[in-house]
């Protein structure tokens, strides 16, 4: 799931990156207006692409979650300094 949200967000921001070039590159020389309209879509997308990939999936390990493991749990609860190490 990590890779497919990575795929994802760099999708959108590729989107976001050709929609500025694409607006002030090539379309104001007919159109400023649709090249305004072509930024403020570009400006809308890096927001949503955020939380895309910062989407809590299915398999995700949370931040208190317990993942049933007792030596991984260990180990997270002693870097969320629950636990003191020996």
């Amino acid at each position: 799931m990590l890779a497919r949200r990575r795929h994802v967000y760099f999708a959108m921001m590729g989107t976001c990156i050709g929609l500025f070039v694409l607006a002030w590159g090539v379309v104001r020389l007919w159109s400023v207006p649709v090249a305004v309209g072509m930024c403020v879509v570009a400006m809308l997308i890096p927001p949503v692409a955020a939380m895309v990939a910062n989407r809590r999936g299915p398999d995700d390990r949370w931040w208190d979650d317990p993942s049933g493991d007792p030596k991984s749990d260990e180990w997270w609860d002693e870097l969320d300094g629950k636990r003191r190490r020996r």
